[in-house]
């Protein structure tokens, strides 16, 4: 087998955000709410709709479309997810206007609350790639305050 050359490793992510908070409620609780697309408008600001193009429930290999405002532009993107697992889910642009991963992680802590952290990671193209600078800072502002408002419907609901 040949050594990987520079040209096999992935390219470093131009924007990359990732966000934590303390959500009090369990795991469970705060990853059945966070991992069903179907909520996200709910909490996610810029999101306006979802559309299952698999049947619901989320699975490795579903896809779902959402369409969303983003520095003033209407984004039209499907995600499949890639990974599902008790403490994280995974999704990867499969159609949309540059390629990008979200992850949701969940750590529970002593106290039965759940740390959750998301991360948004891509590389931009296009007139996308030149603000990618304001897009980290934009992208960095929003998911913090998405994370805040999944906090409050969830401990709100206890």
């Amino acid at each position: 087998m040949s050594e990987p050359t520079v040209a096999d490793a992935p390219e470093p992510a131009s924007v990359d955000v990732l966000v934590t908070e303390v959500i009090r409620r369990p795991v469970e609780v705060v990853a059945a709410y966070a991992n069903d697309p179907s909520n996200a408008p709910e909490w996610y600001a810029n999101i306006s709709s979802v559309e299952w193009k698999t049947p619901p429930p989320v699975g490795v290999g579903s896809e779902v479309a959402f369409v969303a405002t983003f520095l003033g532009r209407e984004l039209r993107y499907t995600y499949a997810i890639v990974e599902r697992t008790a403490q994280s889910l995974v999704m990867r642009t499969a159609e949309g206007p540059f390629p990008m991963e979200t992850t949701y992680r969940y750590e529970a802590l002593p106290d039965g609350s759940t740390r959750m952290s998301l991360r948004n990671r891509g590389n931009p193209s296009g007139f996308s790639k030149v603000a990618a600078p304001l897009m980290r800072f934009a992208m960095k502002r929003a998911t913090s305050a998405d994370l805040r408002a999944l906090k409050a419907i969830l401990e709100r609901e206890s």
